[in-house]
């Protein structure tokens, strides 16, 4: 459990007003290569006539709006917005009387062309490229047919840049299409993870109620005819240990047949992963944490805060309610709930304590959360940077297994909190 790192500055701007900041920089270069700096006899560049009058002025206000409203589209309609900024640059180019659209002036199509790349379709991002491309061309024909000079070299520097932004934003994209169906992959396989686990649980689960049904069978057997109350006992507990072991199968099976799991209660995240952790392949819980019954229950829960101090994290455990009995595979997973989400504190949060909270005043249904205060000065994790958040996806579909409700984000005062709702079967009784 860990808090969501911050997102980098340049990725919290939008592409558009990326846009806008490579437009007003390339005006500012303009000038300065018309204007007599320190150090300098001269300008670099002599300014047109047409720049210093009204007209001129006027064209470059025309193309700033021109770019604002363009950088305005460019993250809901990029074809447009790259039309925009296409007839800016070549609006602003008009009134400096040069021989080829500048690179200043085509910066911000330049930014464009790189924002469409990474986040459009191959097919639009070819169409966008081609489009910057055919307009340097267009603009060095209408200037040879027209009897003027044309800087065919310029135009070349400028068409090799337009082309390293645009091959620059297509590797962004495709790495970011690559890591999203990576983490798609991996967020299958351990959802598939814990299925079979909680499968293998269950098998453990049926193979002890199936023994207790055996042992009360001989037992009923031997005395049905001597002491006839003592085998109606045991065929009591029998009928009682068979209802429970197949309650139990059909909540698994009728979730496990499913291909994907209901909806849960919170979205999932994309680009990012959530932060939790968990190996994916089995619950660092159990492979951290020795000394545990083979088959635990809440039950377990101070063996499991005792075990957690002994790593360095206080664990408090809160009933709130009077403690009823529960169907095994419920209680088995809720106390896995509690064990993934205390690993996830001792490996990742810098937390020095956590609470667990188990909730039984709602006759249908058991309520636990584990929540902690967030990162302590002078305490480490036990595991550096966040984790993988597959221990979360494993709670959560352990918790759609048995059509509960589940929840895991920060806290509003800091730390972290897991929360899990489990639907109880009407008569629930313990094994």
């Amino acid at each position: 459990m860990s808090d969501t790192p911050s997102v980098p500055f340049f990725k919290r701007v939008a592409p558009g007003g990326w846009a806008a900041v490579a437009w007003g920089a390339g005006i500012a270069f303009t000038a300065l290569l018309r204007i007599s700096v320190p150090g300098q006899e001269g300008p670099d560049v002599l300014p047109g006539f047409v720049i210093l009058r009204w007209d001129g002025l006027a064209m470059l206000a025309v193309a700033t709006l021109l770019t604002l409203r363009g950088s305005a589209l460019l993250a809901r309609r990029p074809t447009a917005a790259l039309n925009h900024l296409l007839v800016a640059s070549v609006i602003a180019s008009t009134p400096l009387g040069v021989t080829a659209i500048p690179v200043a002036q085509y910066l911000a199509v330049d930014v464009a062309l790189y924002a469409i790349a990474a986040a459009r379709p191959r097919r639009e991002a070819t169409r966008a490229l081609l489009l910057a491309l055919g307009l340097l061309v267009v603009y060095l024909a209408v200037r040879l047919l027209a009897g003027w000079s044309a800087g065919t070299t310029a135009a070349l520097a400028v068409a090799l840049i337009a082309l390293v932004a645009w091959l620059l934003g297509r590797s962004e994209g495709q790495a970011r299409e690559f890591a999203e169906r990576s983490r798609a992959q991996a967020t299958a396989q351990a959802v598939t993870t814990e299925r079979l686990r909680i499968a293998r649980e269950m098998h453990d689960t049926v193979a002890h109620s199936i023994g207790i049904v055996a042992l009360q069978a001989g037992a009923a057997r031997r005395v049905i005819a001597t002491q006839p109350e003592a085998a109606r006992q045991a065929l009591t507990e029998i009928e009682t240990a068979s209802r429970e072991t197949l309650a139990g199968l059909r909540r698994m099976v009728g979730a496990l047949r499913t291909e994907e799991p209901e909806s849960e209660s919170e979205p999932k995240p994309k680009p990012k992963p959530e932060s939790g952790s968990g190996s994916g392949v089995e619950s660092d819980a159990v492979a951290e944490l020795r000394g545990l019954p083979e088959m635990p229950g809440l039950a377990a829960l101070d063996r499991l805060a005792e075990l957690t101090g002994n790593a360095g994290v206080r664990v408090a455990v809160r009933r709130v309610g009077a403690p009823g009995p529960l169907p095994p595979d419920i209680d088995l997973s809720a106390f896995r709930i509690v064990q993934e989400s205390v690993t996830n504190v001792v490996r990742h949060s810098g937390a020095d304590s956590c609470t667990v909270t188990v909730d039984h005043r709602d006759p249908a249904s058991l309520a636990v959360t584990v929540e902690d205060r967030g990162p302590v000065a002078g305490h480490a994790r036990a595991s550096a940077g966040p984790g993988s958040g597959y221990g979360l996806t494993g709670m959560r579909e352990r918790v759609a297994v048995l059509h509960g409700e589940f929840g895991a984000g920060p806290r509003p005062g800091g730390g972290f909190r897991v929360t899990a709702r489990l639907p109880l079967p009407t008569g629930a009784t313990t094994r």
